[in-house]
């Protein structure tokens, strides 16, 4: 499977996940499609938007390849859970 056919298919759950499930989808595929988070640190009053940033901010270095390959397994993980 590659990382576009693998993000189609995250889109397409039939159950969502937990937050954190959809935080590690998130900044996996953030890393993967745009590189490291280089935007500033959303407010403390921005609690969603801090947490999205943090997920991402927590892949800064790993490439673009990497991260590709490990939205792909955490894909995998969860699939047989909400697909």
């Amino acid at each position: 499977m590659d990382f576009a056919t693998a993000s189609e298919k995250a889109k397409s759950f039939t159950k969502t996940p937990t937050n954190d499930e959809f935080l590690e989808f998130y900044g996996l595929y953030k890393q993967a499609t745009v590189g490291d988070n280089n935007t500033s640190e959303p407010g403390a009053l921005d609690l969603k938007g801090k947490a999205k940033w943090n997920a991402w901010n927590k892949h800064k270095g790993l490439s673009t390849d990497a991260a590709k390959a490990a939205y792909i397994a955490t894909y995998e993980k969860y699939a047989p859970k909400y697909a």
